[in-house]
């Protein structure tokens, strides 16, 4: 049986921006990106801390360094600069292997920032 199973997550990361004129997806720092082993137009799930917003899209590599979480499009309306949020990817995998996965787990300071 293959089931899915939480691969990643970004734990508590502050949007940056939010632009609703856009094709659509988030922008996430290239850093938190690596760290958290996610990739680019991998799909990902957003839960709001601040208004309790629950939505799934895709990742746009965002500059690195920069600290950038940006909502584009649609998911714009979900979130305000400055909330927090939490950025999850899955991953399919057979039972077996699920019970001993453990998932990359990132907590980065108040500003984006990965910490050392």
């Amino acid at each position: 049986m293959i089931i899915e199973v939480l691969k990643s997550k970004l734990h508590r990361v502050k949007v940056t921006q939010a632009e609703l004129n856009y094709v659509g997806s988030i922008t996430i720092d290239e850093d938190l990106m690596d760290a958290a082993n996610i990739i680019a137009n991998e799909k990902v799930q957003i839960v709001n801390n601040n208004n309790g917003a629950r939505f799934e899209t895709y990742v746009i590599r965002g500059e690195r360094g920069t600290g950038t979480i940006c909502l584009n499009g649609a998911t714009a309306r979900l979130a305000q600069v400055g909330d927090i949020v939490i950025i999850m990817s899955y991953g399919y995998m057979e039972m077996d292997e699920a019970r001993n996965y453990e998932p990359i787990l990132v907590f980065p300071d108040p500003d984006n920032k990965l910490i050392k």
